[in-house]
């Protein structure tokens, strides 16, 4: 279930306009901790969040409205992914699977979803894998041997992980036929470089993530200094993290505020990861191109970012030391 990245979770992809005004998704889900399905997705009005019906035989049912093709994902009580899919109005989509094989819960109701998960059930050793480039390998040989696939165009944005020579990914997205590439997602990757940029220092004034043991949670970024770590599995210097991150913000003397965020799909690990740190953690579903955080240009793991109390990022990159001299600057 490694890096299958779920920036997805909150991303339009403009696939074609389907006919009624709702799509519906149900099935059923065995070993339902909590017997709760939440049900996320970004709709033609923003942000989604609501749970499913389930009735006495623990069927589900639920019935959304998108215009545009979106990405659904459902979650169970803990916000820990069940299962990814595209929907759109017009679209009926049946789920059929195990909470305990996550990522592997079966959708049938378009072709999309069912080539979709396939794939994943041909390469589940590589999403399994901590280390990403077999499963990159795997991905790049899809997208070379069927440009005219949609599922290149998602594998490319969702699942594949080494974005750090983005001539090489935008070569291999530009050699998806333009059917198959939604302009939503050409956007997307174009932000992402853009936010790169030294020319022009973007501004983040809110982020919008899961807050650990909670739900979605607006982040305001303009009343104090931030500091921003981000990161992805695994971690094994993280004991002489949290002591830098903790001595950064001790020396600020209460002017900076430090948040955890995690950057990838799989949340297994990651209360065991943060445990006895006391400062605010969150998750990032879409990862380095989550929506505000795709601005900061991300390239690796970890990665840091200063921001100053109107929002400006004075510093974003994969040094800490450089982090802290920017935080230091500002408070003090």
């Amino acid at each position: 279930m490694n890096k299958i990245h779920f920036f997805l979770l909150l991303l339009v992809i403009a696939l074609a306009s389907c006919s009624s005004d709702s799509f519906k998704i149900d099935g059923d889900i065995a070993n339902l901790d909590g017997h709760t399905v939440k049900v996320v997705f970004r709709g033609d009005s923003g942000v989604v969040e609501a749970p499913a019906e389930i009735d006495k035989k623990r069927h589900f049912t639920f019935k959304g409205a998108s215009e545009q093709p979106v990405i659904v994902s459902l979650l169970n009580y803990r916000n820990e992914p069940l299962a990814m899919m595209v929907a759109c109005n017009g679209d009926h989509l049946k789920v059929k699977g195990d909470a305990g094989k996550a990522m592997a819960v079966k959708v049938k109701g378009n072709r999309l979803n069912e080539d979709w998960q396939l794939f994943r059930d041909e390469h589940a050793a590589f999403y399994g894998d901590p280390n990403p480039s077999r499963l990159d390998a795997a991905i790049e040989k899809y997208v070379r041997e069927h440009p005219a696939e949609m599922l290149s165009t998602v594998l490319l944005i969702a699942d594949y992980s080494d974005y750090s020579d983005r001539a090489k990914v935008q070569k291999m997205l530009n050699g998806i036929e333009a059917k198959a590439r939604p302009e939503s997602l050409i956007q997307t990757l174009q932000a992402f470089r853009k936010g790169n940029s030294h020319d022009r220092l973007p501004r983040l004034m809110t982020l919008n993530l899961f807050k650990h043991g909670g739900d979605f949670e607006e982040i305001k970024l303009t009343d104090r200094t931030t500091l921003l770590s981000l990161w992805a599995s695994p971690q094994n210097d993280r004991a002489a993290l949290k002591a830098k991150l903790q001595a950064i913000r001790d020396g600020a003397t209460g002017k900076l505020h430090v948040i955890d965020i995690l950057t990838e799909s799989d949340t297994i690990r990651w209360s065991q990861t943060i445990a006895d740190e006391d400062w605010p953690h969150y998750w990032a579903p879409g990862g380095p191109l989550e929506q505000g955080i795709q601005l900061l240009g991300i390239t690796s793991m970890p990665w840091y970012a200063v921001t100053d109390s109107t929002g400006l990022v004075v510093y974003s990159g994969p040094s800490l030391d450089q982090a802290r001299k920017k935080a230091s600057d500002i408070t003090h």
